[in-house]
């Protein structure tokens, strides 16, 4: 049953991570309002903190995480990965309490996102995604190191 329950994670996380549509540069796809909001977030905008403290899971996120979390929603990483419950792989609330929110674990995180890994959180290996650029893939670290 284990083996079966294994074998219906790997193929459900292959199916999500197969994407047929062109790639496109991710910037053209941010509004110009979203912009704005990347490169002045608001005065006494609080989500900017690494620690998410004043910010909720019902919140949508603000400043400079904006980018961060379209290119996931944009993403097959929802097919493996939810915010706040594990489902094939950790939840981003899991993996921000187990990084930190510095330079080396952003790039640890980003270099996991494009090669892909095994073994961090169990048996069920992360599908490499080699199509996301260094700067999207710390983008979408960061994004997930702040909702600790």
């Amino acid at each position: 049953m284990k083996k079966a329950l294994i074998m219906f994670c790997v193929c459900a996380a292959i199916a999500a991570c197969t994407n047929d549509s062109t790639t496109e540069n991710n910037e053209d796809k941010l509004a110009a309002s979203d912009r704005a909001t990347l490169s002045s977030p608001s005065e006494g905008d609080t989500s900017m903190n690494h620690t998410g403290a004043n910010r909720t899971a019902e919140s949508p996120p603000t400043g400079a995480y904006v980018k961060g979390a379209q290119l996931i929603s944009a993403s097959d990483c929802l097919g493996c990965h939810k915010e706040d419950q594990r489902l094939v792989g950790p939840s981003y609330q899991e993996i921000a309490k187990k990084y930190e929110a510095n330079e080396n674990d952003v790039n640890y995180l980003a270099g996991k996102i494009i090669k892909g890994g095994s073994g961090v959180w169990g048996e069920v290996p992360m599908s490499p995604h080699p199509a996301v650029s260094e700067n999207d893939a710390k983008e979408m670290a960061n994004y997930i190191l702040s909702l600790d």
